[in-house]
């Protein structure tokens, strides 16, 4: 998993709320279990009409933001079903950071899986980020997760507050498998213990 420290990038505004996980991702693509591929689809319905072509109004086929790394929304993204599709959608299309005021609970912990940052920040500072991104492509934010801080284009720092455990997975770019090859010397160790005071298992899996 690609480690995040700073990001500096163009936000895309997508000013909704309760945006749910067959909004970010339909069900009908959810056939693959490949995380690269999907970022085509994202917001479907959002970015498409009924005969496959770009919607021009919506925000990610704007030109300005068809590159944007952070995505500015309103209360309970990634509300709906458990989807795991739903991060691998967001970032295969290249966005690693979410701000909204909250999340559902279940897209916010697969967020921390898949190397993209969730923030929370309360609804007014949104909209005012939300009018930073309207300004174009050179009104770009960082998001420094080190001291856990997002820069408006006018220097202004916001502070937002994020679990500690998780922030360190995200530094040092860690998911699910990462944390355990930290162990794997002494997963190494154990089993060739185990071999030694239980010599009759290679016999029985054999068998």
């Amino acid at each position: 998993m690609e480690k995040f420290t700073t990001l500096t990038a163009t936000a895309a505004p997508l000013p909704l709320a309760n945006v749910d996980t067959d909004k970010i991702i339909p069900a009908r693509f959810l056939k693959t279990i490949r995380r690269t591929g999907l970022g085509v689809h994202l917001f479907d319905t959002l970015r498409y009409d009924a005969s496959g072509a770009e919607r021009p109004e919506f925000v990610l086929n704007r030109k300005e933001f068809r590159k944007a790394q952070i995505l500015i929304a309103f209360e309970n993204f990634g509300c709906g079903s458990s989807r795991e599709h739903a991060p691998w959608a967001l970032l295969d299309f290249g966005i690693r950071c979410i701000i909204a005021p909250d999340f559902a609970d279940i897209f916010h912990n697969n967020c921390f899986k898949n190397g993209i940052l969730p923030v929370r920040l309360p609804r007014p500072v949104c909209e005012a980020l939300m009018a930073d991104a309207q300004m174009g492509g050179n009104a770009r934010l960082t998001v420094d997760l080190s001291r856990q801080v997002v820069v408006r284009p006018n220097g202004e720092e916001i502070p937002f507050e994020i679990d500690p455990f998780r922030r360190h997975l995200l530094l040092e770019g860690l998911d699910d498998i990462g944390q355990t090859l930290q162990h794997a010397a002494a997963i190494d160790a154990y089993e060739v213990r185990l071999r030694a005071e239980r010599s009759w298992m290679p016999a029985i899996a054999a068998g």
